[in-house]
């Protein structure tokens, strides 16, 4: 099998010759550009810069040799990857490349600011690694006329062009699934607009200015899937969605709470996906411990449930594929990454990665992947210890 079919083969819940692994096929499943710069050192890789795409996360653009290097059977239609791009240093010193449009600020107490139109809108403090958003467009609308016009941005023309021919090339030269990274988050993007805050307020205090709200917020995303689909959907084989409903210890909000509000909107965003475009999986990304919502988002129409977060409440590994394998393929849940990739030796990670896959593994529905991106204090080591192992412990080869 290559690549696309292994991966397709898995989401058909049949059993390929091995697993599919995935290292960067969207913005929760890859690397952060400091662990990334040390992995390419530690594998004595010179070639190619360090590409930051995602400025937020800080994550890296997994390059073709690491791919090829590990077996990895995925790769992101992502418009952030095909942008131009500016030199950049790295918060270790060393030179990097950095989208073109990120601009940034540095105060005097060392703490840095991302600029859009002048104004402060993400911060990363002096010590720290990331940026987190600060500025809410819509923190002050009060009726559903202070909607308009709505601050989220449409495709343009000549992006969903560009989109059309990276996915295209993909699809024609290598013979990797392809992972379109759309998004069409309802309660991340409310909590963007309006402050995390206020948006927990509005979904408690329910009434017309938040059902306009969410209808407009999903007009838009509808609008822009159909774009979207219409320029690259019969070349991909997935299409990632992002929503984080949980935390470590539970839900960000009640299960009664989500069907009243945000499970109709997912509803109508995947079910657009299954309606128009079957052949293409729907890949819902949503951390935490989200288990009491798992059978309201199969109804709704996902198909492929990351991260797996197997160290938050509820997300017990034998107990998800037990309940849900026949409905879901799992992908991630492969190794903790906050406890055992960055602090464990790599014979713990490895022993790690195959007691996950004897689990996940049996009777496909599953791509390996680490829970979420692999953050910058985990040791190159490690890294390679848990891709080679999901490459070489082929429960398939040996187990069928």
């Amino acid at each position: 099998m290559n690549s696309r079919e292994r991966v397709m083969a898995a989401l058909r819940h049949e059993v390929p010759d091995r697993v599919p692994i995935d290292l960067g096929g969207m913005r929760a499943t890859g690397i952060t550009a400091l662990a990334y710069r040390r992995l390419k050192e530690y594998l004595g890789i010179t070639e190619g810069d360090i590409y930051v795409y995602d400025t937020g996360q800080q994550l890296a653009v997994v390059e073709f040799p690491i791919l090829d290097l590990f077996g990895l059977d995925v790769v992101p239609l992502d418009l952030d990857q095909l942008r131009d791009w500016q030199p950049y240093t790295l918060p270790d010193g060393y030179p990097a490349r950095i989208v073109a449009d990120f601009t940034i600020e540095t105060a005097p107490d060392g703490s840095v600011y991302q600029l859009e139109d002048g104004r402060r809108v993400c911060h990363r403090p002096s010590s720290g690694l990331y940026f987190d958003r600060i500025y809410h467009p819509l923190a002050e609308a009060t009726t559903p006329a202070d909607l308009k016009p709505f601050p989220l941005r449409s495709y343009s023309d000549d992006e969903l062009i560009l989109l059309r021919d990276r996915v295209r090339y993909l699809y024609q030269n290598t013979d990797y699934a392809i992972v379109g990274n759309f998004g069409g988050s309802i309660l991340e993007t409310g909590q963007g607009l309006r402050g995390w805050e206020q948006f927990m307020i509005d979904l408690a205090q329910g009434g017309p200015f938040l059902e306009a709200f969410l209808e407009k917020l999903t007009e838009v995303h509808l609008a822009n899937l159909a774009r979207y689909l219409d320029a690259v959907g019969s070349y991909i084989q997935i299409i990632a969605m992002v929503d984080d409903l949980g935390t470590q210890h539970g839900l960000q909000i009640s299960p009664q709470m989500y069907r009243r509000w945000i499970k109709p909107c997912h509803t109508r965003i995947y079910g657009y996906v299954r309606q128009h475009y079957p052949e293409v999986y729907v890949f819902l990304h949503s951390c935490g411990g989200i288990y009491p919502l798992i059978p309201d988002l199969i109804e709704a129409g996902v198909q492929i449930l990351n991260p797996v977060q197997i160290s938050a409440a509820g997300m017990d590994p034998m107990r998800l594929k037990r309940e849900f394998g026949a409905d879901l393929t799992f992908w991630g849940g492969g190794c903790d990454t906050q406890h055992t990739l960055p602090r464990s030796t790599p014979a713990e990670v490895a022993a790690e990665v195959k007691r996950l896959l004897d689990i996940f593994a049996p009777g496909g529905g599953y791509v390996f992947n680490q829970v979420h991106n692999i953050q910058a204090d985990v040791a190159p080591e490690n890294i390679v210890a848990m891709l080679e192992t999901a490459r070489s412990y082929c429960y398939y080869m040996w187990g069928s």
